[in-house]
């Protein structure tokens, strides 16, 4: 009845984008998406979102003369409303967007100019639900954290990484020095830090040698393969593929490298690019930025789970998705975990929508033996990508340290991610190579059900990280 009462106060083109009785919106026409909205001004619930609906897809602020009856059928439609929650549910016919496989294209409609529209005081999109045709359309991740596991020979525990600190002003031998203490400390991967690039007093080149230098002296030291993840954001396409080429003829073992991108920064159009260009290789986003999107209290925007959704769509290998509040970003499990989960699994439940990442029938006999080996922790869509999306690797970084490793699965419920602990590790009062060793231990101590504080009477290195890091900070 009330929903009768606003459909009647909705002028005629704000009619044209609203059908609460859509029949099947998940009949694999529409891109569904649930927003938070707060009308602004004097409009009412339903107003503002038909008029959400309309700027976010062929409409403008009034009704043209220009219509077509076929561009009337591109028309997204608000098909449910909650006035007590302040939610909207709106349908996007997925022919709207570019059919090339474009998430820069989607995300224009869907949180592009809609974000500034006056008709709205709060708009934040909360979760999407793809459908199984739409996803056929788009690159999905090709080299996964099963290949990255499969190259270090890493299983049935987290893959432990670093990001280097200071987090700028090393040259580029001292920088390089830093990743040789953490990998011979017994560390997998390690990151540039974001804001990396080509600085006078660490000149990109000579980076990029100094590190396969230090990677060489670390592999035949420990017998153990290793990776690490280059930020090639940059200025302009031509340099970040420079950038790229740079590291695959630097003499690098394949699998020993990944490409870091700043995603939100430098662009959907650049993660795409090295998500095409370079199959092989391990796509590493980092959100930089995100929160100005993604925290809870900003009430314009998306969620961290929106965005890692997309970043999956998009292809990339991993995007970093939050502490969950154990470390020292802002982060709740709710939002955290869930974007996780929901780009790791092949079918996950968001806040709102199950998403299947299969693009056959989800009944299929053959989709739900995925679902069921996936939930079983066994390795699938490695010869049948056909039948679905690859999964995207969750990386974890932002506060954490040897003692927060546990804390961390516990709240993640397993272990498939990659951790990338930076004063975790350079912190310890030993320095790097030490902070690696307490991190491998934490690690050993939780494969082995021992706790960390018994653990450590016989590993010092872990013992000290323990003293350091549980003091009250001042």
């Amino acid at each position: 009845m009330a929903s009768n009462n606003l459909i009647k106060t909705l002028n005629p083109k704000q009619l044209a984008y609203v059908k609460l009785n859509l029949p099947d919106p998940k009949n694999g026409e529409y891109l569904l998406a649930v927003f938070h909205l707060v009308p602004g001004g004097k409009l009412n619930m339903l107003q503002a979102a038909a008029e959400v609906a309309a700027e976010s897809s062929t409409g403008t602020n009034f009704q043209v003369k220009t219509e077509t009856p076929f561009s009337r059928e591109m028309n997204a439609l608000v098909y449910q409303i909650d006035v007590k929650r302040n939610l909207i549910w709106i349908a996007y016919p997925w022919r709207l967007f570019d059919r090339s496989g474009n998430v820069q294209n989607i995300l224009t409609y869907i949180v592009g100019n809609v974000l500034g529209m006056k008709e709205v005081s709060a708009l934040k999109l909360l979760d999407v639900w793809f459908p199984p045709a739409m996803l056929e359309q788009y690159d999905g991740p090709s080299y996964t954290l099963d290949d990255m596991r499969k190259y270090l020979g890493v299983y049935n525990r987290p893959i432990l990484g670093t990001i280097i600190k200071p987090k700028m002003g090393l040259t580029s031998a001292e920088y390089a020095e830093v990743c040789y203490d953490f990998w011979v400390g017994g560390g997998d991967f390690v990151k540039n830090d974001e804001p990396q690039a080509d600085q006078d007093f660490c000149p990109y080149d000579k980076m990029v040698k100094h590190v396969k230098k230090a990677m060489d002296m670390a592999v035949k030291k420990t017998g153990k393969k290793k990776v690490h993840s280059f930020n090639v954001s940059a200025a302009d396409f031509d340099i970040m593929i420079e950038r790229c080429e740079m590291i695959r003829n630097a003499g690098f073992e394949k699998g020993s490298y990944a490409f870091l991108i700043d995603g939100i920064l430098a662009g959907w159009t650049a993660v795409q690019t090295l998500r095409r260009r370079y199959p092989d290789v391990f796509i590493h986003f980092h959100r930089a930025g995100h929160g100005a999107y993604t925290r809870p209290e900003n009430p314009i925007g998306f969620s961290v789970l929106v965005l890692s959704k997309f970043a999956r769509l998009a292809g990339v290998s991993g995007i970093h998705t939050g502490t969950a509040g154990v470390g020292k970003m802002a982060g709740t499990p709710e939002d955290d975990i869930v974007a996780a989960h929901g780009i790791l699994q092949y079918k996950s439940k968001g806040p709102f929508f199950e998403q299947s990442w299969a693009t056959i029938p989800e009944d299929d006999k053959d989709a739900l033996d995925l679902v069921h080996r996936d939930i079983t922790h066994h390795v699938i869509l490695e010869n049948d990508d056909w039948r679905g999306m690859k999964k995207c690797c969750p990386i974890i970084s932002g506060g954490l340290n040897p003692t927060l490793l546990k804390p961390f699965i516990d709240v993640m419920g397993n272990i498939d991610f990659i951790t990338t602990m930076g004063a975790g590790c350079h912190a310890h009062p030993k320095g790097t190579k030490a902070g690696a060793m307490a991190l491998v231990q934490s690690c050993e101590a939780y494969s082995k059900k021992i706790s960390i504080t018994k653990y450590a009477k016989t590993h010092k290195e872990l013992a000290e990280a323990i003293r350091f890091f549980s003091k009250k900070k001042k």
